[in-house]
């Protein structure tokens, strides 16, 4: 079945769109044919407003719209630590914690050679710049547990030893309210290897 022109370029363009299919792309475009026309504007414009007006903060490579980010203008957080994370949204997830209140380090992805991406293509070089500060006494790597964020993660304490830095890794291990049973052998690893004595 065709559809008319502009039906098939917005289907085409919600089909480029990470994780949707023909059929998702086909959904979204009819649900935005019934949408009134001021909420399409309103949408449209924020696309638009997100690819004019974002950029990557000169200072922790976030996305921000001012520069640097508020994080980075924050002279209340803890200048003492960095928090290496792969991706902006891994930034927002610790954020969310309330726990963490020094500065952060986006590389925007990680280490992985089948890939092609290498240490030249992340962030990395942005972050030996910083590390030259005397405040920073800690670097807290909380990449993915995965194999490309384990690879990052142990180039990364590699690089940075001549800086006499403490160097830290994210615990992992098994989720709150989960179950022995259904943990993969990684998990049940990384989780013995975690673990810490209760007082």
């Amino acid at each position: 079945m065709f559809y008319p022109e502009p039906l098939a370029k917005l289907i085409d363009s919600f089909s480029r769109l990470p994780g949707v299919g023909p059929k998702t792309a086909g959904r979204l475009a009819f649900h935005v044919l019934r949408m009134k026309e001021d909420d399409v504007i309103d949408f449209a414009k924020a696309l638009v407003n997100v690819k004019r007006n974002l950029h990557y903060c000169s200072v922790c490579c976030n996305i921000t719209d001012t520069d640097p980010c508020r994080i980075c203008q924050d002279k209340s957080r803890d200048a003492s630590t960095i928090c290496v994370v792969q991706e902006p949204k891994d930034l927002v997830a610790m954020e969310r914690t309330k726990e963490y209140n020094g500065y952060y380090h986006v590389l925007h992805g990680a280490i992985s050679p089948m890939e092609g991406i290498g240490p030249d293509e992340i962030r990395i070089a942005d972050l030996l710049k910083r590390l030259s500060d005397e405040r920073v006494q800690e670097l807290i790597l909380a990449t993915n547990p995965n194999i490309e964020g384990e690879a990052t993660a142990m180039y990364l304490s590699r690089l940075v030893r001549s800086f006499g830095l403490k160097v830290t890794r994210i615990a992992h291990g098994l989720p709150v309210g989960g179950d022995l049973e259904y943990a993969d052998e990684v998990t049940l690893t990384k989780a013995l290897e975690g673990r810490r004595e209760l007082l």
